[in-house]
């Protein structure tokens, strides 16, 4: 089987600036709507898939974000392999705003979100391995691609994957720091365990947005958010690019 990657947009990232795009595809799943149609195109003429997140106009908070309905559309249009970009919040000290995170783990402190394929209709109960919750394979094509381009990259990391849409208190970011987490977001889980449900090979490509509630005596504000992501995506275009064509080679 063919191989085709598939890019799921995050805030501040609902467009590709460099995607040639094909044609848009309105996926019908069984699982409801996905945040929007599917863009097919190609950068520098290597084909892919596109999905923003939170929809076009960034619309979807992260707790009523239709995952099943995201990952199942994607797999039903050819996808073996996601690239997921995420905004974070930086826990760890290393992460400062605009630093590039590929996360190695996750723990999941989301609740009420619907999290697995595999809940009715079973002919036997189902487990998936999860030790390892993102592709080596792919990781190493966005670490490598963070190297070549000369970009600084957290390359071992541990995501904490929350509810939202309202931010952390101080007092959870310090729980999260003691259970070990260095970066925190809203739209990690279930995305990830859905694409291994699914048998898709999938990787995060985090952005810290901002320093994590009570890292900072700054408020925190949504235009500052705005303005580093902003900053930091030109990075992450660039690090998708390279990671396309190295995933071609």
């Amino acid at each position: 089987m063919s191989k085709l990657l598939a890019v799921i947009g995050g805030t501040g990232l609902t467009t590709l600036k460099n995607l040639t795009i094909i044609k848009r595809e309105v996926v019908q799943t069984p699982y409801g709507e996905p945040s929007a149609p599917l863009a097919r195109g190609e950068i520098d003429g290597k084909g892919i898939l596109f999905l923003p997140r939170h929809g076009y106009g960034h619309t979807i908070p992260p707790h009523k974000i239709n995952y099943r309905a995201n990952i199942w559309a994607l797999k039903e249009a050819g996808a073996t392999d996601v690239i997921a970009v995420a905004a974070v919040g930086g826990i760890r000290s290393d992460m400062q705003a605009m630093k590039i995170v590929v996360p190695d783990q996750i723990v999941d402190y989301t609740y009420s979100r619907i999290n697995t394929f595999f809940e009715e209709g079973l002919t036997q109960v189902t487990h998936i391995d999860f030790t390892h919750p993102y592709c080596q394979s792919l990781r190493e094509i966005l670490i490598n691609s963070c190297r070549a381009l000369d970009v600084s990259a957290a390359t071992q990391a541990t995501y904490a994957a929350t509810q939202g849409p309202r931010l952390e208190s101080a007092a959870e970011i310090k729980k999260l720091e003691k259970d070990g987490c260095d970066i925190v977001g809203m739209t990690g889980m279930p995305e990830a365990s859905l694409a291994r449900e699914l048998e898709l090979c999938y990787s995060c490509l985090g952005v810290v947005a901002n320093l994590a509630a009570g890292k900072s005596d700054e408020i925190l504000t949504m235009d500052m958010i705005e303005q580093n992501l902003n900053l930091a995506m030109e990075n992450v275009r660039q690090i998708l690019a390279h990671s396309i064509k190295s995933f071609h080679q």
